[in-house]
């Protein structure tokens, strides 16, 4: 355990505490937010060490009273029983956590190969996921989307946001980063008259959403375009350039926003998701630097590169990072996604409890 780190850490918690009983925080909302965030991330380590220190000082009070009388011996023995298992459980909160668990995220969801199938797939995908944020008491806010003629989704964006401070800082982020990479479905499509078994796939991209003070953007390096905006089968749906495009010219990020009449509010729409996706290539980088194995979550949408199969004929999902397989896909689709995060999570701990890095989160 390093006594270093646990210091600094209580010494934040403190400090972080002071600020939050000061009255001028308040004034800041989004001050407020991501204070808070950092303040309910800390307090389980400081919960754990305050129980050690207790637990600590019981043994000390115990050996004494043994000294005096024998017959406290077995208190002794019960008391230093409790040490191990908290030390234990101190030890593993104070392995560096994803700095962005407590933050809401962004998920873009893309269909890719398989024509329309890959559009109803990614529409059901959407669907997992909002069903999925209703159980944990989620909001879902669409930012924007391009539907299929079939009433799937061709690209859709959508915020995930937790109501209020997260709980522990296990905020969106630290439950759906692991939904980022290609998802493959075998089933028999709604426009297949043979009954034959089809593959497809349908990409999916989860940014943690970046606040203005964690991405700095210059106006000069934006290009702004506008557009008209076009639905389902390219068809226009308005009759006044509302559409945003946007180019971040330093990196060549491009970011088109059309679901709102408002050209404004396409152009936020539009600046929010630029700003998680330089927030990701950014830590993408920083992670880049320290492991060459670190890749992007989704280069192309393409088959060979999935991390996850649904399969209908068999009600089979499996994960390929961890090899994890359940016959329950009925279920998954309609939002029990824990078994699967929660098996991903703690390969994800076990991982890093080895000295390694974290599980790939991305095929």
């Amino acid at each position: 355990m390093s006594t270093d780190r646990l210091t600094t850490l209580l010494e934040e918690y403190a400090d972080l505490e002071k600020r939050m009983e000061d009255p001028s925080i308040h004034s800041d909302q989004a001050l407020v937010r991501r204070v808070g965030r950092r303040f309910a991330e800390l307090a389980p380590l400081y919960a754990a060490n305050a129980e050690l220190e207790a637990a600590r000082a019981d043994l000390v009070a115990a050996k004494e009273l043994a000294a005096e009388d024998p017959a406290f011996a077995s208190e002794v023995e019960a008391v230093a029983a409790l040490l191990a298992p908290l030390e234990e459980k101190l030890g593993e909160m104070l392995i560096p956590r994803d700095p962005h668990d407590a933050k809401d995220v962004i998920v873009e969801i893309k269909a890719g190969e398989g024509g329309q199938e890959s559009a109803l797939f990614a529409g059901d995908l959407l669907r997992m996921y909002t069903r999925y944020a209703e159980r944990h008491g989620w909001i879902v806010e669409v930012i924007d989307s391009q539907e299929s003629d079939l009433g799937g989704v061709k690209d859709i964006s959508v915020a995930v946001k937790t109501k209020g401070v997260p709980e522990g800082g296990h905020g969106v982020w630290s439950r759906m980063k692991w939904e980022g990479g290609v998802h493959r479905v075998q089933r028999v499509p709604v426009t297949e008259s043979q009954g034959r078994i089809h593959t497809s796939a349908a990409g999916v991209l989860v940014l943690p959403e970046a606040e203005d003070v964690d991405v700095e953007i210059a106006p000069n390096d934006l290009r702004i375009d506008v557009f008209r905006s076009s639905g389902p089968g390219g068809q226009s749906v308005n009759t006044t350039d509302s559409a945003v495009r946007i180019t971040h010219l330093p990196t060549g990020t491009v970011v088109s926003c059309q679901n709102e009449k408002s050209q404004l509010q396409n152009k936020e729409s539009a600046l929010r998701i630029l700003r998680s996706r330089l927030l990701a290539m950014a830590q993408e980088e920083a992670n880049a630097a320290a492991s060459d194995s670190r890749k992007a979550q989704v280069r192309t949408v393409d088959r060979s590169e999935r991390i996850r199969t649904y399969n209908f004929p068999q009600n089979r999902i499996t994960d390929h990072r961890i090899g994890y397989t359940a016959y329950n896909l009925d279920l998954v689709l309609g939002g029990e996604l824990d078994a699967v995060l929660d098996a991903l999570a703690e390969a994800d701990r076990a991982a890093r409890l080895a000295g390694g890095s974290e599980i790939s989160r991305r095929p």
